[in-house]
C-alpha cells in the first residue's frame, strides 16, 4: 500500500473549524483552524497591512474573502494525508463552487501529484461537504482606485512596476513576508513605506513536524494564495486593480504531453477562473488581472535589461530565498542566466549570478530539461523551451561576432539538433503578443505603446 492510500485510510477526515478575523490600529489579523481528524489540528496566521484606525473588519466582503483565503490555504495542510474527505464547518458552498475549488486544487496539486507517484483522480480524490452557515457582516460600497502590485523579487515584478511607472502615484506593492531585497526594489522605483502593503504569513509548526516525520509533501498553489490575499489586501486599502506579472509561458506545461504545470496557479485559466469566482460569490470590485500576460519571457528579458538600476537587486532564486541571494547552482538560476543571456554581457551575467552558470559540466542535465531533451522542464517558474532555445541561439551568435569564446554548455548546444532547429527559425518573439489576456484597454494600451 502506497503512502498515499495508507494515509487516506488511516485519516479520512480533514476540517476547516473556523476562521477568526481581527484587528488592531495598523493590521488586519486572520487565524485559521484547520484538523486533519485524528492526527493534528493546524493554526496557520496572518496579518495584513490596513489604512491607520479605520475598522473594517465587520465588513461582509472581507469576511468572504478571509472565509475563501481559508480555502485554499488549507490545501498546504490537506496534502500532508489527502484525506478523501473535507468538511466546511465555517462557510456555506454551492454545488458549484465545491467543483470550482475542486477543479482549482485537483490542477494546482499536479505537481505534487506526478512527483509523489499519485494516480489522483478528479472525482474521488476529494469529496468537499459544507455544513456551515453563510458568512456575513455589513455592506458597505467602498472607493476603490489605482493599482496594487505584488513584488516577488525578480525581473517580471520589476518590469510591471516599470510599465505602471507613471501610475506610481496612485500605485502600492504588495509583498508577503518581508525581504530586503524586495523593499530596495519597491524603493528603487520610487515607492515609499508608506507605498508598501506588507502581509505577514505563519505556517504552522505542526505541518513542518510532519513534513520531517515522512507524511506527504510537495509543491502546492502558491500564486493562488498570492491571488486571494492581494485581493484582500487591495480591498481593504481601497485599491481598484491587483496587478500581477505572469506572463503567457506560464500556460505552459512542465511535462510534455501532460497537464501537469508547475506554475498552473500563474496560467490564463486560473486567472479567468479567479475572476469569474470572485466576481460571482465576493463582489469585491477589486479587478484581478497579468500585466505580462501579452508577452513571452524573452520579451519581459528584453525590456528587462534596460533597467540597469535593478540589475543588482533582483533576485527570484527559491534556493537562495531564505539568504535573499542567488545561489547559482539550480535550474531557476541557470534559466534567468538563460533567458538574459541575449540582452545582458556575459560577464555582467557571470556577476550577478556568482559564477558563469553555461560554463559548467554539472549543469547539463538541467540544461537539458530547459532546453526540451527532456520531457521535464525543471519544476520551477520558468520560460517556455521555445523562448529558452532561441534566448540560446541568440546569445551563441552575439558571442560569436564578438569573438568571444563559447561557454561548455553554449559549445554542446552547438553539437544539437536543436541549435540547426532554432538557428534556421525567424524568431516570432520580438513581436509576439498574446491575445488571450484580461487587460483593461488602458493597460493594454501601456503594453503595446512601452513594449513594442
Amino acid at each position: 500500500m502506497s503512502k498515499y492510500e495508507q494515509f487516506r485510510s488511516e485519516y479520512p477526515e480533514f476540517i476547516y473549524k473556523s476562521f477568526g478575523l481581527d484587528e488592531n490600529t495598523d493590521e488586519i489579523y486572520i487565524k485559521y483552524n484547520f484538523e486533519i481528524k485524528g492526527l493534528s489540528e493546524f493554526s496557520p496566521e496572518w496579518k495584513i497591512k490596513k489604512p491607520a484606525g479605520k475598522n473594517i473588519t465587520d465588513s461582509a466582503v472581507l469576511r468572504k474573502l478571509v472565509f475563501s483565503l481559508g480555502m485554499v490555504e488549507l490545501v498546504s495542510y490537506w496534502k500532508i494525508t489527502c484525506s478523501p474527505s473535507v468538511t466546511v464547518l465555517c462557510g456555506s458552498l454551492d454545488e458549484e463552487q465545491k467543483v470550482w475549488w475542486k477543479r482549482q486544487y485537483f490542477n494546482g496539486l499536479g505537481e505534487f501529484f506526478y512527483r509523489n507517484g499519485i494516480a489522483a483522480d478528479f472525482e474521488s480524490f476529494m469529496t468537499i461537504t459544507s455544513s456551515g452557515s453563510e458568512v456575513k457582516g455589513s455592506s458597505e460600497d467602498r472607493s476603490l482606485s489605482g493599482c496594487l502590485i505584488p513584488v516577488g523579487g525578480g525581473k517580471d515584478s520589476i518590469v510591471t512596476l516599470d510599465l505602471l511607472s507613471e501610475m506610481r502615484r496612485n500605485s502600492s506593492c504588495y509583498l508577503i513576508n518581508r525581504r530586503e531585497s524586495i523593499y530596495k526594489e519597491a524603493y528603487t522605483a520610487g515607492f515609499s513605506d508608506e507605498d508598501i502593503i506588507l502581509s505577514r504569513r505563519t505556517l504552522d509548526q505542526n505541518m513542518i513536524r510532519l513534513n520531517s516525520e515522512g507524511f506527504l509533501n510537495g509543491h502546492t498553489p502558491f500564486s493562488a494564495i498570492v491571488a486571494f490575499s492581494a485581493v484582500i489586501a487591495a480591498f481593504i486599502n481601497g485599491r481598484k486593480y491587483v496587478v500581477l506579472s505572469n506572463e503567457a509561458s506560464a500556460n505552459e506545461s512542465t511535462v510534455k504531453d501532460s497537464d501537469v504545470n508547475h506554475q498552473y496557479s500563474k496560467s490564463y485559466q486560473f486567472e479567468k477562473d479567479f475572476v469569474d469566482y470572485e466576481k460571482k460569490y465576493i463582489g469585491s470590485g477589486v479587478y484581478y488581472f497579468s500585466l505580462l500576460r501579452p508577452l513571452s519571457e524573452f520579451q519581459i528579458a528584453k525590456h528587462f535589461a534596460g533597467l540597469k538600476k535593478f540589475h543588482k537587486l533582483f533576485r527570484s532564486c527559491n534556493a537562495g530565498s531564505k539568504t535573499d541571494s542567488w545561489c547559482g547552482n539550480c535550474s531557476k538560476c541557470l534559466f534567468v542566466f538563460l533567458i538574459l543571456s541575449p540582452f545582458i554581457a556575459h560577464e555582467e551575467l557571470c556577476d550577478i549570478l556568482g559564477n558563469d552558470m553555461t560554463d559548467r559540466e554539472d549543469m547539463l542535465d538541467m540544461f537539458k530539461g530547459l532546453i526540451g531533451m527532456a520531457d521535464e522542464k525543471p519544476f520551477e517558474c520558468v520560460g517556455s523551451r521555445e523562448e529558452i532555445n532561441f534566448s540560446i541561439v541568440k546569445a551563441i551568435s552575439n558571442m560569436e561576432s564578438e569573438k568571444k569564446k563559447l561557454p561548455y554548455l553554449f559549445e554542446f548546444y552547438k553539437t544539437t539538433d536543436l541549435f540547426k532547429e532554432f538557428s534556421a527559425k525567424e524568431n516570432p518573439l520580438y513581436t509576439y503578443y498574446n491575445n488571450e489576456n484580461g487587460l483593461p484597454e488602458e493597460f493594454a494600451a501601456i503594453v503595446r505603446n512601452k513594449c513594442f
